[in-house]
């Protein structure tokens, strides 16, 4: 999803301006925002602060992977508040099943009024039960699914009330302790003078209209707060649903409190303007891929490579992104993306005719590397920039260098003495990390550079440019100007008043030279204009492929929140419970202290034997993980879904050379003399489930490759007019050797025949796979009870981009 910016209401007639935000109720008026996006109520990520503004400009991109189900992707605005907690100002929340409704486009949303009462999530196991001789009737409160965590607690119970003429009974069930999964199964019983099988005329009490009674089931998280307990979302069902069985169980989404929304206008609101890019693909097994995945794997053999799989997908798909993202995935799991890339790069290179152009437009090669340098470069990301950036943000000094937008207190030398020292401190630590630069990315940088310099042998400057565009202003820049987007910071930070370091660095680095507008930053570049520094990025980037290594261990933290822990049990008599703790993790060690002082415990990297999720029947807690040592495992709770996710990524990559990783792992705990998940007694038992694979060589990455062939079969799916046409451009050229006709010509086409075989076989594929998708969506219509517990489904794989 791309966060823009906040909108004015329906008059407002440009999508670049936002207006009429509430203003804050004080003589200053202005508003420091910033945006939350939230699966139901979780927060998984959340932009920079926009100060002193009614219409805040975002422009950020967010992705992740979903790892849970969910029913609404909502968006949150917040105005920061020193003094007191944050306020919220409005929401913008999309039902799952309306996502595609959106995917892909601009939309505005209107902001809604955020109230207590409608935050509502999850899910409740209801069964009822109508007696046909006595008049009693039951209902058994089952269990509930997925409710919402209110600040960092839940203790549910639930409230049952029978709703009808004079009826105002209310019961109870017993508070269940720190969990979000609750299991009641308690029954409770409601007298009814009717039941539905009787007619009127068998009865001499007075009677009543049993099909005019409902059941109200409200959530409740038992809270010690002087406010009183928090409402976690309700139902309403009516008794006709028994019929004539008497009989009704079913699960039910749980609902916001009747008129429990504030009284506010909506359009004094405001809007915010998104863009979701959504996919959910169902993935068969292994086999069901073999005839696509073999075409697509075979890509980087094919001559011309234009006529092979991969680069036909990038062809038909309306952005090279969505083609790139499968792409890189697929080639990295089975360690085939070097070939690949560096085939479509020289087809590439060859097709430029001007030096100064290489790679400036968003092909399918760009998209490609830009995709590769995230996932194999992101620990190169951290342990390179992060202490620097850290540096930077905890200092806060003044950069500003424009006298006019100078501030009173501010002197424009020390000013400009700060940002000469920030921008030496960043260029030293990217030009000296050169050692620590992925294999698999300078293997890449390697081959871009020997095919530039055999296309152009004159220019002498094209063999470092063409890579220089990628290794700093595609990764360094972004990295530099959004840190959180690559785990560099827990949130967005104010680094910077304006741009003027990322301006300078970006444009010396990839061009060696810049010319300036403002005489201010001109003077400021002679600074850096000297051949040393050009010496040192031609030494940085491009080495030759021998340098194998992808991991330096380092002594500084690239990793730190507070999370809860349980405790490990080191002490024989000691207790076992849950503690919130700062975590801080290194290239030597992982450690946690009670606030950011001494360490109350230190492991080291060599002693984690493997990193795994823990379930979370466990101890009835969500997002939980475990660190796996000789002797025992550390149980951890992360704050979210996502920083679980990453928790769970960054220590397997910092620990995968260990020589005595574990193949095997308990995904439950240890608790009353067992493991929970084989039941074997001895706390030493071998792991009952395999541990989590991942790439052998330099990269763990976290890749399926059936699910990355589904999305990929999806995309074709999507775009099969378009291969089609793609067939008919091809017979055009092969029998007519004369001007392309217009509506062939965005396709690249160098060898006719040979694209047309490989079209001919991708639309077989894709047929065969369209056709067991039916079937299996057939198969799941006859076999899925709706309302119901009893739901059949394939492996479903969730992806939210934020672009």
């Amino acid at each position: 999803v791309s966060i823009y910016q906040i909108a004015s209401p329906p008059e407002i007639t440009e999508q670049r301006e936002a207006k009429n935000i509430p203003p804050y109720p004080g003589p200053n008026k202005m508003r420091d925002c910033y945006c939350t996006v939230n699966l139901d109520q979780e927060e998984v990520f959340r932009t920079k602060i926009v100060e002193k503004s009614l219409c805040p400009f975002y422009g950020e991109d967010f992705y992740c992977e979903i790892p849970r189900s969910f029913r609404h992707l909502s968006f949150y605005i917040f105005d920061r508040d020193v003094f007191r907690r944050d306020s919220s100002i409005g929401k913008v929340a999309v039902k799952k099943e309306d996502l595609q409704k959106y995917h892909g486009k601009d939309t505005w949303f209107q902001l809604q009024p955020v109230s207590a009462d409608s935050e509502v999530q999850g899910k409740v196991h209801l069964e009822l039960r109508l007696s046909e001789v006595i008049t009693d009737s039951g209902v058994i409160i089952l269990e509930c699914q997925g409710l919402p965590i209110v600040n960092g607690q839940c203790d549910p119970y639930a409230a049952v009330s029978l709703l009808g003429p004079s009826r105002s009974e209310a019961k109870k069930t017993k508070v269940k302790r720190k969990t979000n999964n609750p299991q009641f199964e308690e029954v409770f019983y409601f007298e009814v003078t009717r039941p539905l099988s009787y007619t009127k005329r068998q009865f001499d009490v007075e009677e009543e209209d049993v099909d005019k009674l409902a059941l109200r089931v409200d959530l409740w998280n038992a809270s010690n707060l002087k406010f009183g307990d928090e409402f976690l979302g309700g139902v309403r069902v009516p008794l006709r649903v028994l019929g004539q069985a008497g009989v009704h169980d079913a699960w039910y989404f749980l609902q916001p409190r009747e008129n429990g929304g504030k009284s506010v206008k909506v359009d004094e609101l405001g809007s915010l303007r998104l863009n979701i890019v959504y996919t959910e693909d169902h993935v068969f097994p292994s086999e069901h891929y073999t005839p696509l995945r073999d075409l697509l794997l075979h890509s980087a053999n094919v001559e011309p490579v234009s006529a092979s799989t991969a680069h036909t997908l990038g062809e038909v798909c309306r952005e090279k992104q969505e083609a790139a993202i499968p792409l890189v995935r697929l080639f990295l799991h089975y360690g085939k993306i070097v070939p690949f890339i560096s085939a479509i790069a020289h087809a590439e290179i060859n097709r430029t005719q001007d030096p100064n152009t290489i790679f400036r437009g968003n092909s399918l090669t760009s998209k490609c590397i830009d995709e590769t340098m995230k996932l194999a470069g992101m620990h190169y990301l951290q342990v390179t920039l992060k202490p620097i950036i850290d540096e930077i943000c905890t200092e806060h000094k003044p950069c500003e260098i424009d006298p006019v937008k100078l501030k009173e207190s501010e002197n424009l030398e020390t000013n400009r003495e700060n940002l000469r020292h920030y921008v030496d401190r960043i260029f030293n630590v990217i030009t000296t990390s050169g050692v620590r630069c992925p294999t698999v990315m300078c293997d890449i940088f390697f081959s871009l550079r020997e095919s530039a310099a055999t296309r152009f042998q004159v220019d002498q400057d094209v063999r470092y440019t063409a890579v220089s565009s990628f290794i700093f202003l595609r990764f360094f820049a972004p990295a530099i100007l959004s840190p959180n987007l690559f785990h560099l910071r827990p949130h967005h930070p104010v680094m910077f008043k304006n741009a003027d370091l990322l301006s300078l660095y970006i444009l010396f680095f990839v061009s060696f030279k810049a010319n300036f507008k403002e005489s201010y930053m001109a003077a400021f570049y002679d600074y850096f204009n000297e051949q040393k520094y050009a010496d040192a990025v031609k030494n940085h980037t491009f080495r030759r492929e021998e340098i194998k290594m992808l991991i330096s261990y380092f002594s500084f933290p690239f990793l730190y929140r507070f999370m809860i822990k349980r405790a490990q049990g080191r002490n024989r008599f000691g207790m076992k419970n849950f503690k919130k703790r700062w975590f801080r993790l290194t290239n030597h060690e992982f450690t946690y202290h009670r606030t950011k002082g001494g360490a109350l415990c230190s492991i080291p990297i060599e002693n984690i034997l493997a990193v795994e999720r823990l379930e979370e029947e466990s101890f009835k807690m969500k997002n939980m993980f475990q660190v796996i040592q000789p002797e025992r495992a550390l149980y951890i709770q992360a704050n979210n879904c996502v920083e679980a996710r990453d928790w769970i990524d960054i220590l397997t990559k910092v620990s995968q050379c260990n020589r005595k990783r574990l193949s095997t792992y308990h995904p439950s705990a240890y608790l009353n003399g067992h493991w929970l998940c084989c039941k074997l007694s001895a706390d030493t038992a071998p792991g009952c489930t395999p541990c989590t694979g991942g790439l052998p060589a330099n990269i763990q990455l976290d890749v399926d490759g059936d699910r990355e062939t589904e999305r990929i079969y999806s995309l074709f799916s999507t775009y099969m007019t378009k291969l089609i046409k793609m067939q008919e451009a091809c017979g055009s050229k092969s029998v007519y050797d004369g001007p392309e006709q217009e509506e062939y010509s965005t396709f690249v086409i160098d060898d006719p025949q040979e694209t047309y075989k490989t079209l001919k076989q991708i639309i077989s594929a894709v047929q065969t796979l369209e056709q067991q998708h039916t079937k299996y969506k057939r198969d799941k219509f006859k076999k899925t009870k709706i309302g119901s517990q009893y739901v059949h489904c394939l492996c479903c794989i969730r992806r939210l981009s934020y672009r």
